[in-house]
Protein backbone atom coordinates (compact mmCIF):
# COMPACT_ATOMS: atom_id res chain seq x y z
CA UNK A 1 0.00 0.00 0.00
CA UNK A 2 1.34 3.44 -0.99
CA UNK A 3 1.79 5.77 1.54
CA UNK A 4 0.65 9.20 1.02
CA UNK A 5 1.82 12.63 2.26
CA UNK A 6 -0.62 14.70 4.33
CA UNK A 7 0.04 18.51 4.94
CA UNK A 8 -0.86 20.21 7.98
CA UNK A 9 -3.20 22.95 8.18
CA UNK A 10 -0.43 25.54 8.36
CA UNK A 11 1.30 24.63 5.68
CA UNK A 12 -1.91 24.75 3.13
CA UNK A 13 -2.59 28.15 4.77
CA UNK A 14 1.19 29.05 3.86
CA UNK A 15 1.12 27.56 0.27
CA UNK A 16 -2.26 29.71 -0.67
CA UNK A 17 -0.45 32.78 0.98
CA UNK A 18 2.34 32.54 -0.73
CA UNK A 19 -0.07 31.80 -4.35
CA UNK A 20 -1.38 35.40 -3.47
CA UNK A 21 1.28 37.04 -3.20
CA UNK A 22 2.83 36.25 -6.36
CA UNK A 23 0.09 37.33 -7.85
CA UNK A 24 0.43 40.71 -9.05
CA UNK A 25 -3.27 40.68 -9.96
CA UNK A 26 -3.90 41.07 -6.19
CA UNK A 27 -1.64 43.52 -5.39
CA UNK A 28 -2.88 47.08 -5.20
CA UNK A 29 -6.01 46.47 -6.45
CA UNK A 30 -8.92 49.01 -6.68
CA UNK A 31 -12.33 47.27 -4.93
CA UNK A 32 -15.61 48.80 -4.88
CA UNK A 33 -18.20 48.02 -2.64
CA UNK A 34 -20.57 48.78 0.05
CA UNK A 35 -19.01 49.24 3.60
CA UNK A 36 -20.67 46.63 6.09
CA UNK A 37 -19.54 45.62 9.73
CA UNK A 38 -17.20 48.51 10.35
CA UNK A 39 -15.32 48.57 13.54
CA UNK A 40 -13.23 50.92 15.05
CA UNK A 41 -10.67 48.42 17.42
CA UNK A 42 -8.74 49.84 20.55
CA UNK A 43 -5.63 49.52 18.66
CA UNK A 44 -6.51 52.05 15.82
CA UNK A 45 -7.64 49.54 13.10
CA UNK A 46 -10.16 49.66 11.31
CA UNK A 47 -12.18 46.19 10.16
CA UNK A 48 -15.13 45.90 7.86
CA UNK A 49 -16.58 43.81 5.15
CA UNK A 50 -17.02 45.07 1.65
CA UNK A 51 -20.13 43.84 -0.26
CA UNK A 52 -22.17 43.86 -3.40
CA UNK A 53 -25.54 42.23 -3.77
CA UNK A 54 -23.65 38.61 -4.76
CA UNK A 55 -20.79 38.52 -2.55
CA UNK A 56 -18.60 39.88 0.47
CA UNK A 57 -15.16 40.55 1.19
CA UNK A 58 -13.59 40.98 4.95
CA UNK A 59 -11.11 44.47 4.55
CA UNK A 60 -8.96 45.65 7.45
CA UNK A 61 -7.23 48.92 7.86
CA UNK A 62 -4.09 49.38 9.70
CA UNK A 63 -3.28 51.99 12.33
CA UNK A 64 -0.35 52.95 10.00
CA UNK A 65 -2.61 53.93 7.24
CA UNK A 66 -5.60 56.18 8.37
CA UNK A 67 -3.89 58.94 8.32
CA UNK A 68 -4.68 58.73 4.50
CA UNK A 69 -8.61 58.33 5.13
CA UNK A 70 -9.97 61.79 4.89
CA UNK A 71 -13.64 60.84 6.36
CA UNK A 72 -15.13 58.90 8.70
CA UNK A 73 -15.64 55.30 7.58
CA UNK A 74 -19.30 53.97 7.82
CA UNK A 75 -22.36 51.92 7.17
CA UNK A 76 -23.77 51.97 4.19
CA UNK A 77 -21.29 53.99 2.13
CA UNK A 78 -20.15 53.41 -1.31
CA UNK A 79 -16.14 53.13 -1.23
CA UNK A 80 -13.45 52.59 -3.33
CA UNK A 81 -10.52 50.34 -1.51
CA UNK A 82 -7.26 50.53 -3.03
CA UNK A 83 -4.91 47.73 -1.36
CA UNK A 84 -3.66 44.20 -1.39
CA UNK A 85 -5.35 40.41 -1.00
CA UNK A 86 -3.62 37.93 0.80
CA UNK A 87 -4.62 35.43 3.52
CA UNK A 88 -4.90 35.87 7.12
CA UNK A 89 -2.76 32.32 7.87
CA UNK A 90 -4.02 31.66 11.61
CA UNK A 91 -7.76 31.90 10.10
CA UNK A 92 -7.30 30.53 7.32
CA UNK A 93 -8.97 33.41 5.54
CA UNK A 94 -8.58 35.68 3.16
CA UNK A 95 -8.85 39.57 2.85
CA UNK A 96 -8.31 42.95 1.51
CA UNK A 97 -5.40 44.46 3.17
CA UNK A 98 -6.73 48.64 2.82
CA UNK A 99 -3.67 51.13 1.80
CA UNK A 100 -6.66 54.04 0.70
CA UNK A 101 -10.06 54.34 0.95
CA UNK A 102 -12.11 56.59 -1.63
CA UNK A 103 -15.80 57.42 -1.32
CA UNK A 104 -17.48 56.43 -5.15
CA UNK A 105 -18.89 58.32 -7.16
CA UNK A 106 -20.63 61.70 -5.51
CA UNK A 107 -18.39 60.46 -2.34
CA UNK A 108 -15.81 61.37 -4.38
CA UNK A 109 -16.42 65.05 -5.29
CA UNK A 110 -16.90 65.32 -1.16
CA UNK A 111 -13.28 64.09 -0.43
CA UNK A 112 -11.89 66.02 -2.91
CA UNK A 113 -14.03 69.19 -1.34
CA UNK A 114 -12.71 68.22 2.05
CA UNK A 115 -8.90 67.50 1.03
CA UNK A 116 -9.44 71.18 -0.83
CA UNK A 117 -10.81 72.58 1.81
CA UNK A 118 -8.56 71.34 4.54
CA UNK A 119 -5.16 72.85 2.36
CA UNK A 120 -6.51 75.75 2.14
CA UNK A 121 -7.45 76.48 5.15
CA UNK A 122 -3.76 75.46 5.89
CA UNK A 123 -3.06 78.25 3.48
CA UNK A 124 -5.34 80.76 6.20
CA UNK A 125 -7.50 81.38 3.13
CA UNK A 126 -10.31 81.23 5.23
CA UNK A 127 -8.89 82.99 8.32
CA UNK A 128 -10.89 85.66 9.80
CA UNK A 129 -8.29 88.03 9.93
CA UNK A 130 -8.14 89.03 5.53
CA UNK A 131 -12.06 89.22 6.14
CA UNK A 132 -13.70 93.20 4.82
CA UNK A 133 -16.04 94.33 6.29
CA UNK A 134 -19.27 95.56 3.90
CA UNK A 135 -19.85 99.16 3.52
CA UNK A 136 -23.45 100.28 5.29
CA UNK A 137 -23.89 102.41 2.06
CA UNK A 138 -23.35 100.76 -1.21
CA UNK A 139 -23.71 103.13 -4.00
CA UNK A 140 -22.61 100.44 -6.90
CA UNK A 141 -23.20 96.97 -6.65
CA UNK A 142 -21.35 94.06 -8.93
CA UNK A 143 -23.31 90.74 -9.35
CA UNK A 144 -21.45 87.66 -10.89
CA UNK A 145 -23.81 85.47 -11.99
CA UNK A 146 -25.69 83.81 -14.70
CA UNK A 147 -27.71 86.75 -16.88
CA UNK A 148 -30.93 84.85 -16.79
CA UNK A 149 -33.05 83.08 -13.98
CA UNK A 150 -35.02 83.72 -10.76
CA UNK A 151 -31.50 84.03 -8.86
CA UNK A 152 -30.59 87.63 -10.95
CA UNK A 153 -34.10 88.68 -11.30
CA UNK A 154 -34.66 88.37 -7.79
CA UNK A 155 -31.46 90.41 -6.82
CA UNK A 156 -32.21 93.39 -9.07
CA UNK A 157 -36.00 94.00 -7.70
CA UNK A 158 -34.87 93.80 -3.73
CA UNK A 159 -31.87 95.66 -4.56
CA UNK A 160 -34.42 98.60 -6.38
CA UNK A 161 -37.05 98.11 -3.50
CA UNK A 162 -34.41 98.49 -0.64
CA UNK A 163 -32.47 101.54 -2.36
CA UNK A 164 -33.73 102.89 -5.43
CA UNK A 165 -30.26 104.88 -6.19
CA UNK A 166 -27.95 102.21 -6.36
CA UNK A 167 -26.22 101.10 -9.59
CA UNK A 168 -26.03 97.53 -10.34
CA UNK A 169 -23.63 95.94 -12.69
CA UNK A 170 -23.92 92.96 -13.67
CA UNK A 171 -21.29 90.29 -15.47
CA UNK A 172 -22.76 87.71 -17.33
CA UNK A 173 -20.86 84.77 -16.16
CA UNK A 174 -21.58 80.45 -16.79
CA UNK A 175 -22.15 78.98 -13.50
CA UNK A 176 -21.80 75.45 -14.35
CA UNK A 177 -20.56 72.95 -16.79
CA UNK A 178 -17.34 73.75 -18.77
CA UNK A 179 -16.13 77.10 -18.42
CA UNK A 180 -17.66 77.97 -15.30
CA UNK A 181 -14.82 78.53 -13.17
CA UNK A 182 -12.78 80.43 -15.76
CA UNK A 183 -15.73 82.96 -16.82
CA UNK A 184 -16.77 83.43 -12.86
CA UNK A 185 -12.96 83.78 -12.48
CA UNK A 186 -12.99 86.75 -14.62
CA UNK A 187 -16.40 88.34 -13.68
CA UNK A 188 -14.45 88.59 -10.49
CA UNK A 189 -11.70 90.63 -11.58
CA UNK A 190 -13.56 92.72 -14.11
CA UNK A 191 -15.66 94.10 -11.47
CA UNK A 192 -13.13 94.53 -8.98
CA UNK A 193 -11.52 97.19 -11.68
CA UNK A 194 -14.78 98.48 -12.19
CA UNK A 195 -15.19 100.71 -8.72
CA UNK A 196 -17.61 98.58 -7.14
CA UNK A 197 -18.29 98.80 -3.53
CA UNK A 198 -19.02 95.34 -2.88
CA UNK A 199 -19.65 92.25 -5.22
CA UNK A 200 -22.01 89.49 -5.31
CA UNK A 201 -21.14 86.18 -6.84
CA UNK A 202 -23.44 83.42 -6.73
CA UNK A 203 -26.41 81.44 -8.35
CA UNK A 204 -29.32 79.70 -7.24
CA UNK A 205 -29.87 76.25 -5.68
CA UNK A 206 -28.92 72.90 -7.89
CA UNK A 207 -26.73 69.88 -7.09
CA UNK A 208 -23.89 69.46 -6.46
CA UNK A 209 -22.15 68.95 -9.51
CA UNK A 210 -23.97 72.39 -10.56
CA UNK A 211 -22.56 74.02 -8.11
CA UNK A 212 -19.34 73.02 -8.14
CA UNK A 213 -17.81 75.57 -10.25
CA UNK A 214 -17.69 77.82 -7.04
CA UNK A 215 -16.13 74.76 -5.16
CA UNK A 216 -12.92 75.33 -7.83
CA UNK A 217 -9.55 76.51 -6.50
CA UNK A 218 -9.34 79.51 -8.89
CA UNK A 219 -12.52 80.70 -8.21
CA UNK A 220 -11.62 80.40 -4.48
CA UNK A 221 -8.20 81.96 -4.89
CA UNK A 222 -9.85 84.85 -7.54
CA UNK A 223 -12.27 86.19 -4.45
CA UNK A 224 -8.94 85.53 -2.15
CA UNK A 225 -7.13 87.65 -4.10
CA UNK A 226 -9.96 90.67 -4.78
CA UNK A 227 -9.75 94.14 -3.54
CA UNK A 228 -13.44 94.66 -3.40
CA UNK A 229 -15.60 93.38 -0.36
CA UNK A 230 -17.28 89.88 -1.58
CA UNK A 231 -20.61 88.23 -0.76
CA UNK A 232 -20.98 84.78 -1.99
CA UNK A 233 -24.37 83.51 -2.41
CA UNK A 234 -24.40 79.91 -3.78
CA UNK A 235 -27.59 77.82 -3.73
CA UNK A 236 -30.07 77.76 -0.77
CA UNK A 237 -29.26 78.02 2.96
CA UNK A 238 -28.24 74.25 3.33
CA UNK A 239 -25.29 74.63 0.48
CA UNK A 240 -22.08 75.53 1.37
CA UNK A 241 -19.33 75.73 -1.15
CA UNK A 242 -15.88 76.69 -0.54
CA UNK A 243 -16.48 80.30 -1.76
CA UNK A 244 -19.01 80.63 1.32
CA UNK A 245 -15.52 80.33 3.35
CA UNK A 246 -13.52 82.22 1.68
CA UNK A 247 -15.48 85.20 1.07
CA UNK A 248 -16.19 88.46 3.23
CA UNK A 249 -19.57 87.22 3.97
CA UNK A 250 -21.82 84.97 3.36
CA UNK A 251 -25.50 85.00 2.64
CA UNK A 252 -27.79 82.04 2.58
CA UNK A 253 -29.37 82.54 -0.79
CA UNK A 254 -28.38 85.21 -3.81
CA UNK A 255 -31.53 86.93 -2.04
CA UNK A 256 -30.40 87.29 0.77
CA UNK A 257 -27.36 88.73 -0.77
CA UNK A 258 -28.78 91.78 -2.25
CA UNK A 259 -30.66 92.10 1.25
CA UNK A 260 -27.43 92.19 3.08
CA UNK A 261 -25.34 94.91 0.36
CA UNK A 262 -28.37 97.30 0.05
CA UNK A 263 -29.32 99.44 2.78
CA UNK A 264 -33.03 100.01 3.17
CA UNK A 265 -32.81 103.80 1.87
CA UNK A 266 -36.37 104.65 3.73
CA UNK A 267 -35.07 103.78 7.11
CA UNK A 268 -31.94 104.94 6.28
CA UNK A 269 -33.35 108.24 5.55
CA UNK A 270 -35.30 108.21 8.63
CA UNK A 271 -32.61 107.05 11.16
CA UNK A 272 -30.49 109.75 9.65
CA UNK A 273 -33.49 112.24 10.66
CA UNK A 274 -33.18 110.93 13.98
CA UNK A 275 -29.66 111.40 14.22
CA UNK A 276 -29.83 114.60 13.01
CA UNK A 277 -31.93 115.71 15.58
CA UNK A 278 -30.38 113.92 18.34
CA UNK A 279 -27.08 115.71 17.17
CA UNK A 280 -28.90 118.90 16.85
CA UNK A 281 -29.80 118.52 20.69
CA UNK A 282 -26.89 117.40 21.85
CA UNK A 283 -24.81 120.10 19.98
CA UNK A 284 -27.33 122.83 21.63
CA UNK A 285 -26.73 121.26 25.82
CA UNK A 286 -23.42 121.36 24.93
CA UNK A 287 -23.15 124.74 23.98
CA UNK A 288 -25.08 125.66 26.60
CA UNK A 289 -22.82 123.93 28.59
CA UNK A 290 -19.82 125.35 27.38
CA UNK A 291 -21.60 129.07 27.78
CA UNK A 292 -21.76 128.57 31.47
CA UNK A 293 -18.48 127.58 31.69
CA UNK A 294 -17.14 129.82 29.68
CA UNK A 295 -18.92 132.55 32.09
CA UNK A 296 -17.52 130.79 35.31
CA UNK A 297 -14.26 131.07 33.60
CA UNK A 298 -14.58 134.54 32.97
CA UNK A 299 -15.43 135.38 36.45
CA UNK A 300 -12.32 134.02 38.00
CA UNK A 301 -10.55 135.41 34.67
CA UNK A 302 -11.76 138.43 36.02
CA UNK A 303 -10.76 138.09 39.74
CA UNK A 304 -7.53 137.01 38.83
CA UNK A 305 -6.57 140.09 36.81
CA UNK A 306 -4.32 142.52 37.50
CA UNK A 307 -7.01 145.51 37.16
CA UNK A 308 -9.26 143.02 39.83
CA UNK A 309 -6.41 142.28 42.18
CA UNK A 310 -4.95 146.25 42.06
CA UNK A 311 -8.40 146.93 43.31
CA UNK A 312 -8.57 143.94 45.49
CA UNK A 313 -5.28 145.26 47.23
CA UNK A 314 -6.49 148.65 47.34
CA UNK A 315 -9.53 147.97 48.92
CA UNK A 316 -7.28 146.04 51.69
CA UNK A 317 -4.69 149.05 51.87
CA UNK A 318 -7.45 151.35 52.58
CA UNK A 319 -8.95 149.05 54.82
CA UNK A 320 -5.41 148.26 56.92
CA UNK A 321 -5.05 152.28 57.06
CA UNK A 322 -8.14 152.93 58.53
CA UNK A 323 -7.76 149.85 61.05
CA UNK A 324 -4.33 151.91 61.73
CA UNK A 325 -5.10 155.28 62.20
CA UNK A 326 -7.96 153.97 64.91
CA UNK A 327 -4.91 151.89 66.56
CA UNK A 328 -2.87 155.22 66.80
CA UNK A 329 -5.42 157.31 67.47
CA UNK A 330 -6.33 155.09 70.22
CA UNK A 331 -2.56 154.60 71.38
CA UNK A 332 -2.33 158.37 71.56
CA UNK A 333 -5.50 158.90 73.32
CA UNK A 334 -3.76 156.07 75.95
CA UNK A 335 -0.75 158.11 76.14
CA UNK A 336 -1.90 161.34 76.45
CA UNK A 337 -4.07 160.06 79.80
CA UNK A 338 -0.94 158.45 80.68
CA UNK A 339 0.77 161.76 80.17
CA UNK A 340 -1.57 163.88 82.29
CA UNK A 341 -1.08 161.67 85.14
CA UNK A 342 2.26 162.14 85.18
CA UNK A 343 1.98 165.86 84.30
CA UNK A 344 -0.25 165.92 87.88
CA UNK A 345 1.94 163.92 89.86
CA UNK A 346 4.98 165.87 88.48
CA UNK A 347 3.36 169.41 88.90
CA UNK A 348 2.07 168.59 92.53
CA UNK A 349 5.95 167.42 93.38
CA UNK A 350 7.76 170.41 92.26
CA UNK A 351 8.97 172.88 94.47
CA UNK A 352 7.27 175.99 93.10
CA UNK A 353 4.09 174.31 93.42
CA UNK A 354 4.57 173.89 96.75
CA UNK A 355 4.82 177.40 97.50
CA UNK A 356 1.55 177.85 96.89
CA UNK A 357 0.96 175.69 99.98
CA UNK A 358 2.96 177.35 102.57
CA UNK A 359 6.47 176.25 101.58
CA UNK A 360 9.63 178.12 101.32
CA UNK A 361 12.80 177.70 99.00
CA UNK A 362 15.79 178.72 100.75
CA UNK A 363 19.36 179.54 99.01
CA UNK A 364 22.54 180.23 100.02
CA UNK A 365 25.28 181.61 98.26
CA UNK A 366 22.34 180.75 95.33
CA UNK A 367 22.06 177.23 96.12
CA UNK A 368 19.46 175.49 97.92
CA UNK A 369 20.02 175.40 101.89
CA UNK A 370 19.19 171.92 103.25
CA UNK A 371 20.98 171.03 106.16
CA UNK A 372 22.59 174.00 108.86
CA UNK A 373 26.01 172.75 107.97
CA UNK A 374 25.63 174.66 105.00
CA UNK A 375 25.57 177.84 106.58
CA UNK A 376 26.49 180.05 109.75
CA UNK A 377 25.81 182.50 111.90
CA UNK A 378 25.89 186.40 110.24
CA UNK A 379 25.30 184.75 106.35
CA UNK A 380 22.54 185.76 104.44
CA UNK A 381 19.86 183.47 103.04
CA UNK A 382 17.25 183.95 100.11
CA UNK A 383 14.06 182.96 101.01
CA UNK A 384 11.63 182.76 98.33
CA UNK A 385 8.20 182.26 98.90
CA UNK A 386 5.02 181.96 96.24
CA UNK A 387 4.77 185.68 95.79
CA UNK A 388 8.08 186.96 95.69
CA UNK A 389 11.81 186.85 97.88
CA UNK A 390 13.35 187.87 101.23
CA UNK A 391 16.71 188.56 102.28
CA UNK A 392 17.48 187.34 105.53
CA UNK A 393 20.53 186.79 108.07
CA UNK A 394 20.92 184.48 110.05
CA UNK A 395 21.41 185.00 113.90
CA UNK A 396 21.48 182.03 115.50
CA UNK A 397 21.97 178.08 114.28
CA UNK A 398 20.62 175.40 116.48
CA UNK A 399 21.22 172.04 115.61
CA UNK A 400 18.49 169.24 116.26
CA UNK A 401 19.56 166.54 118.92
Amino acid sequence: MIEKKAYSVSQINKYIKGIFTRDYALNHIYIKGEVSNCKYHSSGHIYFTLKDSKSQLLCVMFAGNRDKLLFELSEGQNVIVLGTINVYERDGKYQLYAEEILLDGIGILYQRLEKLKQDLSEEGLFSEMYKRQIPMYCGTIGIVTAPTGAAVQDMIQISHRRNPYVQLILYPALVQGNGAKESIVKGIKTLDHAGCDVIIVGRGGGSLEDLWAFNEEEVVRAIFDCETPIISAVGHETDTMLSDYVADLRAPTPSAAAELANIDIRSFFYTLEEQKLRLYRKMEDKIEQERSRISLLSLQLSRLSPQYQLQERKQSLDDKKEQLFKFMMEKIKERRQCLELFSERLHAKMPLERLHNGYAYVTVEEKPLSTIEQTKEGNEITITVRDGEIKAKITKVTKKI
